[in-house]
């Protein structure tokens, strides 16, 4: 398994996340436990939930509770103000069954938060990691406009959590070339474009092209984590024929 420091935030993360935020869905916890230990054994540290789904964070820090020293856990919140903030990192500690969050992110905010902001959201992060319950803070959006203001934004943030797959074309491409000059880290949600890519060495091998992104590979079923983990450690080679079938996928969806 590859790793690869995310941003400024200098979390040496596994090129291969695990998008844990559906873990809910899964039929039972011993099928859960398999899944997060076949990721685990097999490289990956990196684990993104969120606390809209506190099952998905209940049944992530039960299988991580042995081994959480030796992985990085992401979650995000929706909350708009302080209050709700404190309130939403409160209770992700206590479904993930740990005192510290590694990467805490604000999920889809209709604007992107400024310092000095009416709804404290700023002054309130910083508070939690003086006071050491979030480690590195974040954005997860699916606007380009508010993904561009990070950019130039005073507030430090250090990973953005976007949506990025070889159907997204060359803005997007050049999105994580900024992001990788400013030294944010990049993370790509939906790395098969929910679902309309099936083919995953393809998906893969594509973002890897771009060595500060981290896809997030949400896996409910051991036969598919298997085959995200076995191209991980195993890429496709870049070469013409490789190419030519990102281009027919692309001309097919777009």
């Amino acid at each position: 398994m590859d790793y690869v420091a995310l941003g400024k935030s200098n979390l040496m993360v596994s090129r291969a996340a695990f998008g844990a935020q559906s873990l809910e869905l899964v039929k039972d916890e011993e099928t859960v436990s398999a899944l997060i230990k076949a990721a685990y054994d097999d490289g990956v540290n990196f684990y993104d939930t969120s606390n809209q789904s506190p099952e998905s964070e209940r049944r992530l820090g039960k299988a991580l509770a042995a081994v959480r020293r030796d992985v990085y856990i992401a979650t995000k919140t929706s909350a708009a103000n302080a209050d709700e903030l404190s309130a939403a990192v409160e209770s992700s500690l206590d479904n993930l069954q740990t005192d510290y969050i590694d990467l805490y992110q604000l999920e889809n905010p209709s604007c992107l938060p400024a310092k000095d902001g009416s709804d404290g959201l700023i002054e309130r992060l910083m508070e939690l990691k003086q006071a050491g319950k979030i480690k590195h803070i974040g954005i997860v959006t699916e606007s380009m406009e508010i993904a561009l203001s990070m950019l130039v934004s005073d507030v430090p943030w250090e990973s953005l959590q976007f949506p990025f797959n070889m159907l997204y074309g060359e803005e997007t491409e050049n999105l994580t070339k900024e992001f990788y000059k400013s030294d944010i880290g990049f993370i790509a949600m939906r790395p098969l474009c929910g679902g309309i890519i099936s083919n995953i060495p393809l998906a893969l091998g594509y973002i890897r092209q771009f060595e500060n992104v981290v896809p997030i590979w949400g896996s409910t079923n051991i036969e598919e984590l298997q085959q995200i983990l076995y191209f991980a450690k195993n890429p496709p080679n870049i070469d013409e024929k490789f190419n030519e079938e990102c281009a027919e996928i692309r001309a097919r969806f777009n």
